[in-house]
């Protein structure tokens, strides 16, 4: 597949509307599409049926859930969004955290730039750099630990007027993909994408300058034993070696 193809894939899970009617429907944090491809594809070769599979930000799936979208299972990239919509009595319980996640910065390579773990290195890539990527931070936990991270490693002075921000991390990371800017801020697990590195460089950034993501999963009430079987099945030993090879840590 070419990186174009690529690109144009993720733009398609994320914006395409989708009928509420058709089947079980599930809401997957867009930094999670390419480890829950691969999980939901194992979870289906055990002759589970198939499941409504829609990617995007974790905050703007609370306020659609808050508002009666009938999702049945939330994948979400941080705690805060399953626990707020626990709080107002929208899920079966707390559920659980099914991983860990870890940012990265992404460079286009036609730009020239080539990250390298030095601050001195990463301040020059930024003023390189036409335009910064990152998610939303209200909406995407990834976008929080971003800006956490560029304040905590002083960045954020040379970065904050470059910024432009994605609905999503797979939004901001098709930003850096297809060149509308230079250098982003992505989970790991995409920044490793065989298409993406095809065309981009990547740096994992040092964790102990933001907030630990620990993403958690909930049902909602009313969800059906196909969303339940898929939400036990994230919990075994062969979801959480993928979501290892993806770059995630995962809770033992």
């Amino acid at each position: 597949m070419s990186l174009f193809k690529y690109t144009l894939t993720i733009f398609l899970s994320l914006y395409l509307p989708f009928s509420y009617g058709q089947s079980t429907s599930i809401a997957v944090a867009a930094n999670m599409k390419d480890a829950f491809t691969e999980i939901y594809s194992a979870f289906k070769a055990t002759g589970k049926p198939d499941l409504r599979v829609v990617y995007g930000s974790s905050g703007n799936f609370t306020t659609q859930i808050m508002n009666g979208a009938p999702f049945s299972l939330f994948i979400s990239a941080d705690e805060y969004f399953p626990l707020e919509l626990y709080k107002n009595g929208k899920t079966l319980n707390e559920g659980k955290v099914y991983a860990i996640g870890k940012i990265a910065i992404i460079a286009k390579n036609s730009s020239g730039i080539k990250l390298v773990n030095e601050k001195t290195e990463l301040l020059k890539a930024i003023v390189k750099a036409n335009k910064v990527a990152i998610a939303k931070p209200e909406l995407a936990p990834y976008g929080k630990a971003a800006i956490e991270y560029m304040k905590a490693a002083g960045l954020w002075d040379l970065a904050k007027d470059k910024l432009v921000y994605g609905d999503n991390i797979g939004v901001a990371t098709m930003f850096v993909s297809t060149g509308a800017a230079d250098i982003g801020f992505t989970a790991l697990s995409l920044a490793q994408s065989p298409e993406l590195a095809k065309e981009t460089n990547y740096l994992v950034v040092n964790d102990t300058l933001y907030a630990q993501i620990n993403q958690r999963m909930v049902l909602i009430k009313g969800a059906p034993q196909e969303a339940i079987n898929l939400y036990e099945y994230i919990q075994t030993i062969k979801a959480k070696d993928i979501l290892l090879k993806y770059g995630y840590n995962v809770p033992r």
